[in-house]
């Protein structure tokens, strides 16, 4: 392994550790920032607030994204808030609540540090954003408008309608075009990065593919910051948008960096159920939704085919409302995700197939009016009808769960470095702020804390001993490197066989939402084991696996994916074998055999209070685990409830 895993929590009470650490970590004086060179890869809200904010301190950069433009980073997609500890509501949120719904939220599997430094730094957000002139919504007397998000008692999301993410990057592009203009960012867009370059141990580089021309390049630096997303689209059908994958981290993995949490992926349950085989990706509908949608089934099976206008109000089932009554329909995701699934399963849901609930939105109507409601989520209502042919303000949403977040990634430390120097991974690519399930609303905050805030001063605590040190992109190992990107490349291009992409990849991704999706079991996941190699090994299969028209040298979008999905083939089987070994259920991450006995999540803290981080050691060889043991000093370690 490179490096240790020490997460270099500070000393000290709880509430002073980031301020105290900030005062002894190293600097780097503005006339030598020049001289230092960054790659940030991705150019959502981590990597673009990064990339811009380095860029101001004086840095030189180079930021790197796939898409022709940082505009469609998929942050854009985030629809309905992000949290902060403002208290503008006036209904006692602090700090410390917000720190506590996260940490618990999470089933207890984070950081005590890293996430009060989360909630600590939500405010600047909220200032810096506004400094910026994101329209978050408004009360009438001028204070920025908060809503409740699942798993909190408070009213602490900001939100921009249903185009929160949108506008919150939008403030951040033109704080990276600010720096762009000015010289100190440069932007490589339609660039993937393919691999990591490794020079005496630290990180120092990365192999990209201009994806227009098929240019392979080379990138030196003294540090790069990966800002790669999620991995959910490994299940095929998700919520994410098409072009995100986990190739950055898993070749970053492949190169000595740790792997944490890789079973832990969030299941969201207000997205548009699944239609047909047709469907490519899945349409979200914000979480904000259930503010004022109440989620019922039919309490009768044979009332599930009736029209839901038919089926008297004492023949509904509220099901979040009856088992959660102190959180209601604003239970945290995986919680009403699985109880979605347990409707369902029990002969109770409806529309096609009978894998939907309903979000009804009548009482609210009736009780504020259809031009409120039409205010708050007038566009998420237009969205829904664009791809149901509904109107939602006259009949409830249909809605079923489906993979959206991802709260594995790369381990990384206090400083957000992970065990390889000089690699910093912020934003969903690394693992360390939300433990085993999300709650709604902290994706946003996370990015931009990272990118703003926290790398921005951990950062130069490493470049302070870097001086001098940037290797030439033409060194053996960037020579090294690329070569065995080239060869990776004609691989895949030299299998010849008869199968589509999507067919390999719509194969893997139903059998991991059956064995590693909203439940699992061990039987079922050493049943996706067995499975998993063998259909890599037909994916690479000469004359049978996949087909990859086209050549290298050229826009060639089949060769993009197929090293996607290549690498999902791959990352596949490190998610089941982490499921496998975390022999107990935490918050997303629910092992049919671990439960209460009114069916809730069962931890078992005295094995698994830990963080499971995985080291590569060769192709076909099972990676090894390294354990970081969490700590809660501040917080108790109790049976999460939200009844």
């Amino acid at each position: 392994m490179i490096g240790t895993l020490d997460a270099k929590i500070p000393p000290g009470p709880l509430v002073q550790k980031w301020r105290n650490h900030r005062d002894h970590l190293r600097l780097v004086n503005p006339n030598n920032r020049r001289k230092f060179e960054i790659l940030v890869v991705g150019s959502g809200l981590a990597g673009g607030s990064a990339a811009a904010t380095l860029g101001e301190l004086g840095y030189r950069v180079k930021c790197f994204c796939f898409q022709d433009s940082p505009r469609r980073a998929h942050s854009i997609a985030a629809q309905g808030g992000i949290n902060a500890a403002k208290n503008y509501q006036n209904d006692n949120d602090s700090v410390y609540r917000l720190f506590y719904d996260t940490i618990k939220g999470g089933d207890f599997r984070s950081r005590e540090a890293n996430v009060y430094r989360l909630a600590e730094i939500s405010n600047n957000i909220i200032d810096q954003c506004v400094a910026q002139g994101v329209p978050f919504a408004r009360e009438y007397g001028g204070l920025l408008a908060n809503r409740s998000f699942g798993g909190a008692q408070v009213a602490r999301t900001f939100y921009a309608r249903g185009q929160t993410g949108q506008q919150l990057l939008l403030g951040c592009y033109q704080a990276l075009c600010h720096q762009i203009a000015g010289g100190s960012v440069r932007m490589f867009p339609q660039s993937e990065m393919l691999d990591l370059v490794i020079v005496d141990g630290q990180a120092k580089g990365i192999i990209t593919r201009n994806l227009r021309s098929g240019t392979i390049e080379r990138h030196a630096a003294d540090a790069v910051v990966l800002a790669t997303g999620g991995y959910g689209n490994v299940f095929y059908l998700s919520t994410n948008a098409r072009g995100s994958n986990v190739t950055a981290t898993y070749r970053a993995y492949k190169r000595g960096a740790l792997f944490a949490n890789p079973a832990f992926t969030q299941i969201h349950p207000t997205c548009i159920p699944v239609s047909g085989e047709h469907q490519s990706k899945l349409t979200l509908m914000s979480e904000s939704l259930r503010n004022d949608g109440r989620v019922w089934v039919p309490k009768r099976k044979e009332d599930c085919d009736k029209p839901p206008g038919e089926i008297p109000e004492a023949d509904r089932d509220y099901y979040l409302e009856r088992k959660y009554s102190s959180y209601g329909n604003l239970a945290p995701r995986d919680i009403a995700s699985r109880a979605a699934k347990e409707v369902c399963d029990d002969g109770r849901g409806v529309g096609p197939g009978a894998r939907g609930v309903y979000l009804d939105f009548a009482d609210a109507i009736k009780r504020q009016g259809e031009d409120v409601i039409r205010e708050r989520y007038g566009n998420l209502f237009a969205v829904y009808k664009k791809i149901t042919g509904e109107n939602a303000y006259k009949v409830p949403m249909r809605i079923y769960p489906a993979v959206h977040y991802t709260m594995g990634g790369l381990w990384v430390d206090y400083d957000l470095m992970s065990n390889v120097p000089g690699l910093f991974v912020i934003g969903e690519a690394n693992f360390s702020d939300h433990g085993a399930n999300r709650l709604g609303a902290s994706a946003l905050m996370q990015g931009l804390a990272d990118g703003y805030f926290v790398l921005p001063n951990t950062l130069p605590n490493y470049l302070a001993s870097q001086m001098g040190k940037r290797p030439s992109p033409d060194a053996s190992e960037f020579l090294e490197t690329q070569k065995d990107v080239r060869v990776r490349i004609e691989k895949l291009l030299n299998v010849n066989g008869t199968r589509s992409l999507d067919s390999f990849h719509r194969e893997l991704g139903l059998l991991l939402w059956d064995k590693c999706g909203m439940s699992r079991h061990e039987n079922g996941l050493r049943e996706a084991l067995e499975k998993i190699p063998k259909l890599r090994d037909e994916f690479w299969s000469r004359g049978r696996g996949i087909r990859v028209l086209g050549s290298e040298q050229d826009y060639n979008q089949a060769l993009e994916r197929a090293g996607r999905v290549a690498d999902f083939l791959e990352f596949a089987e490190l998610m089941c074998i982490d499921a496998l070994e975390r022999d107990e259920s935490a918050g997303g991450h629910f092992r049919q055999e671990h439960q209460t006995p009114d069916g809730e999540a069962l931890r078992n803290d005295d094995r698994h209070a830990a963080v499971f981080a995985w080291e590569f050691q060769g192709e076909g060889q099972r990676p090894k685990q390294h354990r970081e043991s969490l700590h809660f000093e501040t917080v108790h370690l109790t049976q999460r409830s939200y009844k």
